[in-house]
């Protein structure tokens, strides 16, 4: 079940080690199931627990549930695992306390990752009330997003295996969309393509909605059929070994209007202006920048929204979003191998139109490399 080589995995613990030396830490305490599976594999959504990651002295501990013992020493090299026992009163955070005596890390200062939904707020109060004298604990929720920005060639393998299944998922979806044809047939053919290809669960749901709730950017519960002239807006991503790559299309049912074509001709060129800025030394707010130039020049600027894109990589529930997005003050370098996902999304909420374009790039040495083979035109069906 360990999806990567002996000499990858070095590579990263070893890079997590200098991270740590840089930023002047004994120790880090991970709770990002992404942290944790970059560095050892471990595959798992019990991070709905309690469940921690130590790195510091010697090799990693992990503390966790006795329902993922055996998930931990069959998805990953973790050759310690900690089990903190389920009862009406247990608090793991005491477990964790002892864990650090035995590794003689109190006192010590450790970096702790917070920004992460492997940690609730109820978790980091019980951490806080049972470390926060005996340990110096330090925000550090970017040390390991930082390092798995930038891809390693056999990550860079999944991310294209993921990029081929999305553009299956979206072939799928025209080939069902029709009239009278219910948005969840839609779903599952696009779904099928995916797990039909060696693929994954996604990091969320996909977004998908039509008439009037085209005009949505998340999910929401409740179906409806395909109208004869219709707007069907989609944003998916195919998965594989937990690698996203995005896409985000809409589909018009019947003949487009005019104001959908201007709508889709503004959000190519917007796109293409992002990706020529999409470059080594740039900084994702340049990148943004492009975007909103680029819709105000066009006179959409009153549909943008305040970001158009994101990084992408392994991610776990609820979102397969990483950080770092593409808006306002964003002052993340772009830099080769890593990728990122640009969306030009159009909502005219007064007139109930909508118009998105998408798709991911990975960075090279001069500039982007788009990985979907779908041609920048607007589908009709």
């Amino acid at each position: 079940m360990l999806h990567f080589t002996d000499k990858e995995f070095a590579r990263r613990r070893e890079a997590l080690k200098q991270a740590l030396e840089g930023a002047d830490l004994d120790g880090i305490l991970i709770f990002a199931p992404e942290s944790q599976f970059w560095l050892t594999g471990y595959d798992t959504f019990g991070f709905c627990f309690f469940q921690c990651l130590l790195v510091g002295g010697d090799e990693p501990v992990l503390l966790t549930r006795s329902a993922d013992k055996l998930q931990a020493e069959i998805t990953s090299n973790i050759n310690d695992v900690r089990i903190w026992m389920d009862n009406d009163t247990a608090n793991p955070a005491i477990d964790l306390k002892d864990l650090l005596q035995e590794k003689n890390l109190l006192g010590k200062r450790l970096g702790i990752e917070t920004d992460t939904h492997g940690l609730t707020a109820f978790n980091y109060k019980r951490v806080m009330d049972q470390l926060q004298d005996h340990v110096e604990l330090v925000e550090a929720s970017d040390l390991i997003s930082k390092l798995r920005l930038i891809k390693s060639e056999e990550e860079l393998v999944y991310v294209k295996k993921a990029a081929v299944l999305a553009d299956d998922a979206f072939d799928a979806a025209v080939s069902v969309a029709a009239p009278g044809v219910d948005e969840g047939q839609i779903l599952a053919v696009m779904h099928n393509a995916i797990f039909s290809g060696g693929g994954d669960y996604p990091g969320n749901e996909f977004i998908i909605g039509s008439a009037e709730n085209a005009l949505l950017v998340r999910y929401a519960t409740g179906t409806r059929k395909l109208s004869p002239n219709d707007q069907l807006n989609l944003e998916w991503a195919g998965v594989y070994r937990h690698y996203h790559s995005c896409l985000m299309r809409t589909v018009i049912v019947g003949k487009p209007t005019q104001q959908h074509k201007e709508m889709f001709e503004a959000g190519v060129i917007a796109l293409q202006a992002c990706e020529e800025n999409l470059k080594p030394g740039n900084t994702m707010e340049k990148v943004f920048m492009a975007h909103c130039d680029t819709m105000d020049r066009l006179g959409m600027g009153r549909f943008k929204l305040n970001a158009c894109g994101y990084s992408l990589g392994a991610r776990y529930t609820p979102s397969w979003m990483e950080r770092e997005m593409f808006r306002a003050g964003a002052i993340t370098e772009i830099k080769p191998r890593m990728v990122l996902f640009l969306h030009m999304i159009l909502l005219d909420g007064d007139n109930k139109f909508a118009m998105c374009t998408g798709r991911t790039s990975i960075v090279t040495t001069t500039g982007c490399t788009p990985l979907s083979r779908l041609p920048l035109e607007l589908v009709s069906v």
